[in-house]
């Protein structure tokens, strides 16, 4: 058998300085065994095939079973770890009539919720799949919604499921809507009361995974918060502040430019343990938060290879200009989430290591705005909430530890699986890949060396013009093979070369005067005369 710790590694032999067992032997052992496997980062992968456009959604249950995944076809499909190779779905479903840009698994993983650009809400149940007999007896026949919802009037951004109670879930969407689904016989709140109404286009939600009153959420104004439930939903006289219990600093400060900016903030997760937060920035750095703290801990960038090189200049690196990304924490067969995985417009996942968040609070930086001024240090990033007031500048994890191929188009989801070492990666091609440190694991035989080349976008194409018509219903498109992705990474590339590369503070200056001045007597009337009529 061969050795699992290559020679050139130190080994752990679980003893302390003094000779005697560790009482955190284990952890430190899975950890060890972690890092080694990952250590040339995750080489292998191959391609689940069954979707017929653009995969914008993923989702993993928390025993880590299913994987559904959903997109621009009307198909939501599920894949079973369990099978002896991951080669096709165990079963598939039919109900989208839009594209799909969220899905979430219930508390037990009975249920898979999909959102789409309809408005509409879809619960697939998906029990039955347990069956073998079952499963054989549907064949390739689709099912369809167990339940179905139309409450939000614009595209659903955000689905998240109570970490315990299989009877609860939220859901935002671009109506500003937050609603609180209860599918309980006698629900605690009325249907009005389950509603809270924000200013802004909502962009993220997610239940907190240990907390399960505390939810955190984000809009494109920037703006990304902690809200207890109890305090956001129920009767008027007891909602506070919209829920808000925690603000974050969102707004952005570089030296050598004059303004400050505020970037959407277009999706976030937490960790599994709920100490981190990391919010997914449009024309800026993913941003990572501690719980408790409204200043940054990190940004994650792609300015060095893995191996510690700074990027040559010219060639592209990590980037967010378009289309909705979601990134993930993951262990990676460790025992916490050591991980960070966030796709890119450079047509690449970035997977980065974070470091010790003392380590990270220790290297964060506070300068006071006189001394900022003075552009020491030009192009560095610092973040305050205020015009005048002190940038904290938080620590730029600027070497990923790996970076994922075998896209030819951006990458808009990429997903780590809870307990193996696997990371799936979905965006604007019909495919997901699912990528491993190794050619062989349980359910995923075989897989092969992951291509490194990368694409590159031309400066121009002629026919990229009639490309982005078609994609905006100006031309007909009856003549075109729908065979393969080329129409859609055609309209992508166009539009990466019309939006890519934006400076967020070109795009998303921001002033003081800016910030929410709605007051409480303000929200009271306008929620009795459109909530609680």
């Amino acid at each position: 058998m061969a050795d699992l710790f290559p020679p050139d590694l130190p080994r752990f032999n679980g003893l302390n300085a003094a000779g005697s067992p560790r009482k955190d032997a284990p952890i430190f052992a899975r950890r060890h065994a972690s890092d080694t496997l990952l250590r040339d980062g995750l080489p292998y992968s191959k391609k689940l095939v069954a979707h017929t456009s653009c995969v914008n959604a993923l989702a993993v249950s928390k025993d880590g079973r299913w994987l559904a995944s959903a997109g621009d076809d009307p198909y939501l499909q599920v894949w079973d770890f369990h099978q002896e190779a991951l080669s096709e779905p165990a079963s598939k479903f039919v109900g989208p009539r839009g594209n799909v840009f969220t899905l979430a698994f219930s508390a037990s993983g009975q249920f898979v919720y999909s959102g789409d650009t309809r408005n509409i809400i879809h619960q697939y149940d998906i029990s039955d799949l347990k069956d073998p007999v079952t499963r054989i007896e549907r064949g390739s026949q689709a099912g369809s919604p167990s339940w179905s919802n139309h409450q939000h009037g614009d595209s659903l951004r955000a689905i998240s499921c109570h970490p315990e109670q299989d009877a609860l879930f939220l859901s935002a969407a671009e109506d500003g809507c937050m609603i609180l689904h209860d599918m309980r016989a006698d629900p605690r709140y009325t249907r009005a009361q389950r509603i809270l109404q924000h200013r802004a286009e909502l962009t993220g939600l997610q239940y907190h995974p240990t907390m399960p009153n505390i939810f955190a959420t984000s809009d494109n104004r920037g703006c990304v918060c902690l809200r207890d439930i109890r305090m956001a939903f129920g009767p008027l006289s007891q909602r506070r502040d919209e829920g808000v219990v925690h603000k974050y600093v969102t707004t952005v400060a570089r030296q050598g430019v004059s303004n400050m900016a505020r970037p959407e903030a277009s999706s976030l997760v937490f960790d599994r343990e709920g100490r981190r937060l990391a919010v997914t920035m449009l024309h800026h750095l993913p941003t990572l938060y501690a719980l408790n703290d409204p200043y940054p801990i990190a940004v994650f960038s792609g300015r060095h290879y893995p191996n510690g090189a700074a990027v040559s200049p010219g060639e592209k690196t990590y980037s967010n200009s378009c289309t909705m990304k979601h990134g993930s924490f993951g262990s990676l067969g460790s025992d916490r989430d050591l991980y960070y995985a966030q796709g890119s417009d450079d047509f690449r996942t970035y997977v980065w290591k974070i470091p010790e968040e003392s380590a990270l609070l220790e290297s964060r930086m506070v300068v006071e705005n006189s001394d900022w001024m003075k552009a020491r240090r030009p192009g560095e990033l610092g973040y305050s909430a205020t015009l005048l007031g002190p940038r904290y500048v938080p620590q730029e994890i600027s070497t990923p530890h790996a970076r994922l191929t075998g896209h030819d188009s951006i990458i808009n989801t990429a997903l780590c699986h809870p307990y193996e070492p696997y990371i799936l990666t979905a965006g604007i091609e019909r495919y997901i890949r699912l990528h491993s440190p190794t050619a062989a694991s349980p359910s995923t035989e075989p897989l092969v060396p992951t291509p490194k080349a990368v694409r590159t976008i031309a400066s121009s194409s002629p026919g990229a013009h009639d490309v982005f018509l078609r994609a905006m219903g100006m031309l007909d498109e009856t003549d075109l093979d729908d065979s393969d992705d080329s129409q859609s990474i055609a309209l992508f590339d166009q539009i990466l070369r019309m939006e890519g590369d934006g400076d967020v503070f070109a795009i998303r200056a921001w002033r003081e005067d800016e910030e929410d001045t709605s007051d409480e007597d303000e929200d009271k009337d306008w929620a009795e005369g459109t909530l609680y009529q």
